[in-house]
């Protein structure tokens, strides 16, 4: 669906379903140069499953005007406007990677409508290789290439697929490559504010990790759980990009922890 944020038509994508306010909302947030095409399985699970999907393009990215958003302050803020106009009241947020550090900041300004919290493959920070930022800097997709070398797992690299005929890898070099992956990786690389964020969230909490992440270690992502007093659920033979490289497996760490803090 389309709505207008801040006078700027933006891309929501449902997953498949009339998008319904009134229903418990599950808000999938991607991370750096990704767009709602990260969460194709996850969110139309839950679409049919007794749930609304918002899973929004961000300011210039994909399908969505406006210029990209240079802070993760900015984006959290951005991304409770777009709830806002929505109408939603029931919030269940996801974010992978930098989208989580985005769910931070927008929990706190959330407050009761938020009912839970879960990082997929990230940390309370992520600082980023400065190489790969002045190579996105100069070529999207020369970044983009390495993003996805160092951020899929191993089985992933032999062209291994969860889902036939699809392969994830060549799926985020086509996003990435055509999105502001600079101002991502330098907006994540900045932020500093995750600790003291997650230290004032008090919903439940749940912390998906890859256990061949090597963008975001899973040992920091236990520090982050260990903060939010979250539950653990750990990938095996899988990467960073966990939504894409693993969608049945994350689905499945998702879903669970969802529908038991449904009302």
């Amino acid at each position: 669906m389309i709505i207008k944020v801040n006078k700027y038509k933006t891309f929501i994508a449902t997953g498949g379903q009339v998008f319904d306010p009134k229903k418990p909302t599950v808000v999938f947030v991607p991370g750096s140069g990704l767009d709602h095409r990260c969460w194709a399985l996850q969110s139309r699970w839950f679409a049919f499953h007794g749930y609304s999907v918002f899973a929004p393009d961000f300011p210039g990215h994909s399908l969505s005007e406006g210029d990209p958003l240079v802070s993760i302050e900015e984006m959290g803020i951005w991304l409770v406007e777009a709830l806002d106009v929505a109408g939603v009241d029931s919030i269940h947020l996801v974010g992978h990677s930098m989208g989580f550090l985005i769910a931070l900041e927008s929990a706190v300004l959330l407050k009761g409508r938020l009912k839970t919290l879960t990082a997929v493959a990230s940390a309370t920070s992520i600082p980023v290789n400065e190489y790969l930022i002045t190579t996105a800097e100069s070529s999207t997709s020369s970044a983009a290439d390495l993003m996805l070398r160092w951020g899929f797992g191993s089985h992933a690299q032999l062209g291994v697929s969860a889902v036939p005929g699809m392969q994830p890898i060549a799926i985020g070099r086509q996003i990435m490559s055509d999105n502001p992956l600079a101002t991502d990786l330098k907006a994540c690389h900045n932020y500093s504010a995750g600790k003291s964020i997650a230290e004032r969230v008090d919903c439940p909490s749940n912390v998906i990790l890859a256990d061949e992440d090597k963008m975001t270690p899973s040992k920091f992502g236990m520090e982050l759980a260990s903060i939010l007093n979250a539950k653990v659920s750990k990938i095996k033979n899988s990467g960073h990009m966990l939504p894409m490289e693993s969608p049945k497996r994350t689905l499945d760490s998702i879903k669970s922890f969802i529908t038991e803090h449904t009302n």
